[in-house]
């Protein structure tokens, strides 16, 4: 097997484990549970994994305390977005809600045209009509009743913390940093917001079932664990683009374990919803790419001279 073939299979596993978040996070739902505890549990337990993982691969834990001020505030962006997007499944569907937060590169491009000046393209554009007219289809369902404006929001809240994430490491000394190790950080800082809420609130709830702990593992393990490691391992062999691209998967995982699964429904409007805005996403992320593939086209046809 060659080393492109490795790339795409390690970027295909990365975005279906990332999407199997429904999957494990539901059933602890109803067995009781609720957001904060699922997700202390989720960070707690995949801490020590990725730890064994920068033990493995000879990376440091060190950082400087400059950066780990940084990593504290990512910790918080990153808690939150998890947050958000957890308790969206009270209010809506899990696989609508994982589809729509996948509009966090949007808003990555938003971002960077406001606070880092840079110049929207046709593209960026067309790709933010798209998205936007993905999720107003995904907002009203087939029988003609919208879908929770608590919802809609509290996803709208997950995918722009994981934006702000997102520019904040790749434009900040965090970007000099092991990428396993910002991880390991940005979780250990992350979990401490999940505690607080704990405290604060009803308490901690656990799984009433023992079996059921396997998925409070699963979700530490396969979400988090397994597919950032798949991811880091894809971006070595075929770059981030590539990468990137595969994460289309993600939401198409949580809504196919949504609808065999947990028998949710799926109506026309929410499908062309749901396709519109992973070509939207697709067609940003691959951005470079597309210019290229458009230009080598022109190249073909070039104009006649008069």
């Amino acid at each position: 097997m060659n080393d492109k073939v490795k790339g795409y299979l390690l970027g295909a596993v990365a975005a279906a484990t990332y999407g199997m978040n429904p999957l494990f996070a539901l059933p602890l739902y109803a067995d009781g549970m609720d957001a904060d505890s699922v997700l202390f549990f989720r960070y707690l337990f995949a801490i020590p994994m990725l730890g064994a993982m920068i033990l493995f691969r000879g990376r440091s834990f060190k950082v400087t305390m400059h950066d780990a001020l940084r990593l504290v505030f990512m910790g918080i962006m990153v808690a939150a977005s998890s947050l958000a997007l957890f308790l969206s499944y009270n209010y809506m569907a899990a696989g609508i809600a994982s589809t729509m937060l996948f509009v966090y590169p949007i808003l990555v491009a938003v971002i960077m045209v406001l606070f880092y000046k840079e110049k929207p393209s046709l593209l960026t554009m067309l790709c933010i009509v798209l998205a936007i007219s993905g999720i107003a289809l995904l907002y009203r369902g087939g029988d003609g009743s919208t879908l929770s404006l608590a919802g809609t929001l509290l996803v709208f809240l997950s995918a722009l913390t994981y934006a702000i994430y997102i520019v904040g490491v790749n434009h900040s000394s965090l970007k000099d940093v092991a990428t396993l190790t910002v991880t390991f950080y940005v979780l250990l800082f992350g979990v401490g917001l999940f505690l607080v809420r704990i405290l604060l609130g009803d308490g901690l709830t656990v799984p009433t079932r023992w079996y059921l702990w396997g998925n409070a593992i699963a979700l530490a393990l396969f979400p988090t664990a397994i597919s950032f490691l798949c991811t880091t391992s894809a971006i070595k062999y075929i770059g981030s683009t590539p990468t990137a691209i595969l994460g289309a998967l993600e939401p198409v995982t949580a809504v196919v374990i949504g609808i065999t699964v947990f028998g949710e429904a799926f109506t026309l409007r929410e499908g062309v919803g749901l396709v519109l805005i992973v070509t939207a996403v697709t067609l940003v992320i691959a951005g470079g790419s597309v210019s290229q593939v458009m230009l080598r086209f022109r190249k073909l046809f070039p104009r006649l001279r008069r």
